[in-house]
C-alpha cells in the first residue's frame, strides 16, 4: 500500500512505477473541500484521490507488486483501512513541506498493525533535514527504513520500493528445517 497526507505524490508515484496504465480515482476539488484541504504551498492542486490509484509492478515472472495508494485525508481514512486488507506493508510517503499532515497517517498505518517504510519525496522547495531529525520529528525507529526520493523519477521511485520490499523480507520468519 502507497500511503500519505494530502498531496505528498501517491498519484504521481504509482503512474511512474505502473507497467500498465494506472487506475486513478481523481476528482476535481469543489469549494466543499476548501475548508478541509490545505493548498498552501499547492497552488495547481485542483484535484484529489476521492477512493484508490491501483499500478502494477512485474519484479520477476513469478512475483508482481500491487501498488494500491490510498487517500489521504483523514475523512478518507476508512479506504486506508480497507486497502490495508491482504497488504504485506506500506510505503508512507512524506513532505516535509508539510510534515505534521503526516502524523496522523503514520499513526493508522501503525495502528493497522502494517510494516512499513517512510519515502520523503525531496519536493525542490521543500526545506532539507537530515535523517535523525526526521527519525526525532516522527519518533521511528532506528528499524524503520527511512529515504529520500522523487516520485516523478522512475530509477528514484524504484529504489523507495526497494527500501520497503527488502525491509519486510527481513520481517519473514526462518524457514523451518
Amino acid at each position: 500500500m502507497v500511503a500519505g497526507a494530502f498531496s505528498v505524490g501517491k498519484t504521481t508515484l504509482i503512474g511512474t512505477m505502473s507497467e500498465i496504465r494506472p487506475l486513478r480515482t481523481e476528482e476535481v476539488m469543489t469549494a466543499a473541500s476548501v475548508p478541509v484541504d490545505d493548498l498552501e504551498g499547492r497552488p495547481d492542486k485542483s484535484a484529489t484521490t476521492v477512493a484508490l490509484d491501483f499500478g502494477r509492478l512485474s519484479l520477476s515472472p513469478e512475483l508482481v507488486l500491487y501498488l494500491f495508494g490510498a487517500p489521504g485525508q483523514q475523512r478518507f481514512f476508512p479506504i486506508l483501512r480497507h486497502l490495508a486488507h491482504g497488504a504485506l506493508g506500506a510505503l508512507v510517503m512524506v513532505d516535509t513541506r508539510h510534515l505534521a499532515q503526516s502524523y496522523p497517517v503514520i499513526g493508522a498505518v501503525e495502528e493497522l498493525g502494517l510494516a512499513y517504510a517512510i519515502a520523503v519525496n525531496e519536493f525542490p522547495d521543500a526545506p532539507r533535514h537530515t535523517v535523525d531529525e526526521l527519525r526525532a520529528a516522527m519518533d521511528l525507529s532506528e528499524q524503520t527504513p527511512l529515504v529520500f526520493f522523487d516520485a516523478r523519477d522512475r530509477p528514484s521511485s524504484k529504489n523507495a520500493l526497494i527500501s520497503l520490499v527488502s525491509y519486510l523480507l527481513t520481517l519473514l520468519p526462518e524457514p523451518t528445517r
